[in-house]
């Protein structure tokens, strides 16, 4: 199951009198990863007030996604987090008195692109997995675009946390309002393809994002939740 494409989600909880130094991590964090030898591709975002796309940002919770070179056969919780991030962006977390949670992830299927980027490595677009699942929408904006979509975002977001099998999610985006992903998590493949695909106001929208070309780029990606932190 493990491959060169083992996904980290970090959501970092940033106490209020930290919350500027949450913004400067944002620039200072970008050289470490970008000498981080450990990770092929790694983002660092921002958080909605609610779990899924949100106009209002929540300045106190922010994320990081790590896509992993080289595989993990066994998961050490927090402690393997840390050197995976290294040394430096750890230490300044703990100055800051940030408190991680976040989950690492196996890519099993998925399309679209990242940047123009296959992300998560060549992917099918369905297995035969059934079980507990994850998922993350990320999508980018049109400019012309974003009065409509942000005015169909409420009804989803409600319907989707009282759907069957929801177990919790998270938005998080790249650049406020424009470059948006959603992460969620689900008991099972069906409980999620119910939703998706025949709970009315997510067709509604689907329908409406095709219909009126919301998106200028768009992937979808599902994974198997290898571990909790």
């Amino acid at each position: 199951m493990a491959n060169k494409n083992q996904t980290v989600l970090i959501i970092l909880r940033f106490p209020k009198w930290a919350v500027p130094l949450a913004f400067f991590a944002m620039a200072l964090f970008r050289l470490p990863l970008m000498l981080n030898g450990k990770i092929s591709f790694w983002r660092l975002m921002g958080s909605g007030k609610n779990g899924t796309f949100d106009t209002r940002p929540d300045l106190q919770q922010w994320a990081i996604l790590l896509v992993l070179k080289q595989p993990i056969e066994t998961f050490g919780g927090l402690t393997q987090v840390q050197d995976l991030l290294g040394r430096f962006i750890t230490r300044y977390l703990h100055f800051c008195g940030a408190k991680f949670s976040g989950y690492f992830l196996q890519p099993i299927e998925g399309h679209g692109l990242w940047n123009g980027k296959k992300v998560f490595g060549e992917l099918p677009r369905k297995t035969d997995y059934e079980g507990r699942i994850a998922i993350m929408t990320r999508a980018t904006i049109r400019l012309l675009k974003l009065k409509q979509f942000w005015e169909n975002v409420p009804a989803v977001a409600t319907s989707m946390v009282a759907a069957p099998g929801f177990e919790t999610s998270y938005g998080v985006g790249e650049i406020p309002w424009v470059k948006q992903a959603t992460f969620s998590i689900w008991e099972s493949r069906a409980q999620m393809v119910t939703f998706a695909y025949k709970q009315q106001a997510h067709r509604d929208v689907i329908k409406k994002t095709y219909d009126n070309n919301w998106y200028s780029e768009e992937m979808f990606t599902r994974f198997i939740v290898l571990s909790h932190f």
